[in-house]
């Protein structure tokens, strides 16, 4: 207590209760950031050692300049363990509120050292970061470290472009004079950063020669040439090439006129001697081109003047009326039919196919345009007939007017002349049979239009087949397309109908009759079965009487179309007849009915009469197959049958297959049981080894025997459940643990011994929550013992010296009650505890915090790990 002053919690301590004051105070005058303090003396005095002191610099944080000298308090305000090294740790409020330059508007990182030492007033500060924000090169970088000749003080409004700094320089240059030549600000359009000199501006390399060539010394400022102080892309040759003079000098000149532009475009490098000459370039000038003022073209400029027809003549092919060119779609592509001769004559019109092909006879006319056009080349005719109407019309052999000939002339002419004509009849539609009686008689077909006159029978005929009555054509759905059928023979004969077969199938002695034989001149309603002719046959016949025997009239049941004999009618191709079915081979009326079509071919759909009006066994009851074959053949009687399914109702295996149905059944198929001791209760009641009816055995043979005799017996009660201890000596008497049921017996120890459990009093199994798997803590053998307790260490872990101690020794007989605590079985030895004096000093009552269960000593507790007390804090 002389140092944890608080019972309750031994992590409070003091040191000034000893070293008080004034003298702990005078021995650290002198000592920087010393306070009278409980933690300060721990935090400098960790040993406890006067001379083992904390020395601040050994840390990872030594104090220089600002920080040496600071009240301990100021930096560890909240304790000495864990203060951060981090600047901005404490200093966030200073970069906060720093405005020259503004931290927080700068972004500038809060990493304090990146710019700053620890002396105080944050001075001087560097800015290795500048180069983000602006880059120092050339000459500026020998200024890095001279803040103030570009800062002046402010670090926030600082200019960053070259004309924010220099704009006296600017202002100030005379050779040339910047502000008097309105030079832009950019300065390193022509400046670096190295030096104002040498400047980058080329004008002899990039615009026109005034350092060299002709110009050379000619002019004294930039004015004599760029008389727009505002645009210096404007300039005057014409102040120094006078007139009259530069006219008289220009007199011979194809195209000259007085601009400046003209000037430069004629005389690239100011040089006389150096002209232009249009003819070395893309676009010579040639046909009405030739003399014309170059402004007539180059009204834009010189540069860039477009040497495409369509982009100076435009107006010139919209305004085009004979022929209108933007109507008649004629390309803009005005070389292609023009040349450069003045008033766009001659020209050709090498397209001309496009609109109207030229060939034959028109090909010695085809630079005559007026011939056809007669002077208007919009509205000429495009067709034959358009230009040679009269010649159509005054055509007497043939004469084309009177008999109504089509009025495109290329069916029969060709552009070469007009005989001889070139149409073959033959070559559209060949006319043949009574086609061939017209040939001549063109409008019989044609009706004045030979353009679209049908060439296919029914586009003429469909009026014959509509109103044809035998056979009647639309009513049978017969094809319109009448060459299936019939030839160009005047009358329509004589027809055949190939697809005779889609209505009847003409085969085997049908083939060799004539159509009147089976249609008798009507065509319309001649039966389709055989039946439909041959019912005479059918009911004449004798052997068999087809009518008395009430035969199917499908006669194609048993005959072809051959011959009426031999029949081929085989009946075990359709349904053998064997066994009873035999029998009444020749009574096909039995299973007939006089309905061949629709007789039935499986046994149920005979018999289902017989199916549900079976007894023994009851069919329908016991579910059985209406598939009658799977038990039964076609003997008569139904027998012998079979029952291939009888393992889906009774498994037969071992023994019982040797056996006859009758020794089972005993002629009842209906209530034979289905289980063992169904058949052998006799045999479960007389046996005596052992005697299963007093033993109360189970009645289920299949547990102990199988179907293949009773014995040997199968069943080994350790298969099931090992009969050990205890158990062992009850093996012969069954019903105490069965109690007369074999199925449902438990197999684990609490459901027979949950009483056992219940009832236990020392320890109370209930109240301690012990598992209820006994065989966790117990054996078979009787009376439970000897019994273990493998999870103790679930209430009390044992170890050391422990391990070698009986139950008893700390039970004593009562498993109950028994303390899990080192004091509640050791109050004794803490009590009687001396060195030291356990009671008196009041030590916890929690041994483990000394002690282990090893033994009492040695004993763990280490002061220093708490406090020092060496013998220098003793003194």
């Amino acid at each position: 207590m002389d140092c944890h002053n608080s019972p309750g919690n031994f992590k409070q301590f003091t040191c000034v209760s000893c070293h008080q004051n004034p003298e702990t105070n005078q021995k650290h005058t002198g000592v920087s950031g010393y306070i009278y303090s409980d933690p300060a003396c721990l935090a400098c005095h960790p040993t406890g050692d006067a001379d083992f002191v904390f020395d601040h610099n050994t840390t990872g944080f030594p104090l220089t300049s600002g920080h040496s000298g600071v009240d301990c308090l100021s930096c560890h305000s909240n304790g000495f363990e864990g203060t951060s090294s981090v600047c901005a740790s404490c200093h966030t409020q200073d970069y906060n509120q720093i405005q020259n330059p503004s931290h927080l508007n700068l972004n500038i990182s809060t990493d304090c050292i990146q710019c700053h030492s620890t002396n105080p007033g944050w001075n001087p500060a560097s800015f290795s970061v500048h180069n983000n924000y602006y880059m120092l090169n050339g000459a500026h970088a020998t200024l890095a470290n001279n803040c103030a000749v570009c800062h002046n003080g402010d670090y926030n409004n600082t200019p960053n472009t070259c004309a924010g700094c220099h704009s006296d320089d600017y202002n100030a240059t005379t050779d040339p004079n910047h502000i008097l030549l309105q030079f832009p600000n950019d300065c390193e359009s022509c400046h670096t950063e190295t030096a104002w000199n040498p400047s980058t501006f080329n004008h002899d390399g990039q615009y026109f020669p005034i350092y060299s060539g002709k110009h050379k010394n000619e002019w004294d400022q930039c004015m004599d040439c760029h008389n727009n102080q505002g645009d210096y892309s404007q300039f005057t040759c014409i102040n120094c090439h006078t007139n009259p003079e530069t006219n008289q000098e220009h007199e011979d000149v194809q195209g000259y006129f007085y601009s400046n532009n003209a000037c430069l475009a004629c005389h690239p490098t100011g040089d006389a001697e150096d002209n232009f000459d249009h003819g070395n370039t893309d676009f010579p000038l040639t046909g009405g081109h030739i003399g014309l003022d170059c402004t007539s073209c180059h009204s834009s400029g010189f540069s860039g003047t477009s040497s495409v027809c369509a982009d100076c003549h435009m107006n010139d092919f919209n305004q085009s009326s004979n022929p209108s060119h933007p109507t008649l779609g004629i390309s803009t592509d005005c070389a292609s039919c023009h040349t450069t001769t003045p008033g766009w004559s001659p020209a050709t019109f090498s397209v001309h196919n496009n609109y109207y092909l030229i060939e034959g006879a028109h090909v010695a006319i085809a630079s005559d345009c007026a011939a056809c056009h007669n002077g208007n080349y919009n509205n000429s005719p495009n067709t034959c007939f358009g230009c040679h109407s009269d010649n159509y019309n005054s055509t007497t052999n043939p004469d084309h007017e009177e008999g109504g000939y089509p009025n495109d002339c290329t069916i029969c002419h060709s552009q070469n002349a007009w005989s001889p004509t070139s149409f073959d009849h033959n070559t559209v539609y060949p006319l043949t049979g009574g086609h061939s009686e017209i040939a001549n008689e063109c409008a019989l077909c044609h009706n004045g239009n030979y353009n679209n006159t049908p060439n296919t029978c029914n586009g003429c005929h469909q009026s014959d087949y509509n109103n044809t009555a035998n056979p009647n054509h639309a009513n049978l759905g017969f094809s319109n397309d009448c060459q299936t059928c019939h030839t160009t023979d005047p009358g329509w004969n004589p027809a055949s109908i190939p697809n005779h077969n889609d209505y009847y199938v003409i085969a085997g002695a049908h083939i060799s009759l004539d159509c009147a034989e089976c249609h008798n001149g009507n065509y319309n309603n001649t039966p389709n079965t055989c039946f439909g002719c041959h019912n005479d046959d059918y009911n004449n016949t004798t052997d068999p009487d087809h009518e008395a025997g009430a035969y199917p009239n499908d006669c194609t049941i048993c005959h072809s179309q051959n011959a009426w004999s031999p029949a081929s009618f085989d009946h075990n191709t359709v349904y053998p007849l064997t066994g009873a079915h035999a029998a009444i081979a020749n009574d096909c009326a039995v299973c007939h009915n006089g309905s061949y079509s629709n007789t039935p071919n499986t046994c149920v759909e005979c018999h289902q009469d017989d199916y549900n009006s079976s007894s023994n066994p009851d069919h329908n009851n016991l579910g059985f197959s209406t598939d009658c074959a799977s038990c039964h053949t076609t003997n008569p009687g139904w027998n012998p049958a079979s029952m291939p399914n009888h393992n889906d109702y009774y498994v037969i295996a071992g023994a019982h297959t040797t056996l006859d149905c009758a020794e089972c059944h005993n002629g009842n198929y209906n209530n034979t049981p289905n289980t063992c001791f169904g058949c052998h209760n006799d045999d479960y009641n007389n046996t005596t080894d052992p005697d299963h009816e007093a033993g109360a055995y189970p009645n289920d043979c299949t547990i102990c025997h199988s179907q293949n005799a009773w014995s040997p017996a199968t069943f080994d009660h350790n298969n099931v459940y090992p009969l050990t201890g205890a158990h062992a000596e009850i093996a012969n008497d069954c019903a105490v643990c069965h109690n007369g049921s074999y199925s449902n017996t438990p197999n684990t120890c609490v459901e027979c011994h949950q009483d056992d459990y219940n009832s236990s009093s020392n320890p109370d199994h209930n109240n301690l929550g012990f598992s209820t798997n006994c065989a966790s803590c117990h054996t078979t053998n009787p009376g439970w013992n000897p019994a273990s307790m493998p999870n103790h260490n679930d209430y009390y872990v044992i170890a050391g010296a422990h391990t070698s101690l009986d139950c008893a020794e700390c039970h004593n007989g009562n498993y109950n009650n028994t303390p899990n605590t080192c004091f509640g079985c050791h109050n004794d030895d803490y009590n009687n505890a001396s060195d030291p004096n356990h009671l008196q000093e009041q030590f916890p009552t929690d041994c483990a915090g000394c002690h282990s269960q090893n033994s009492w000593t040695p004993s763990t507790f280490d002061h220093n790990n708490f406090y020092p007390s060496q013998e220098a804090m003793l003194r």
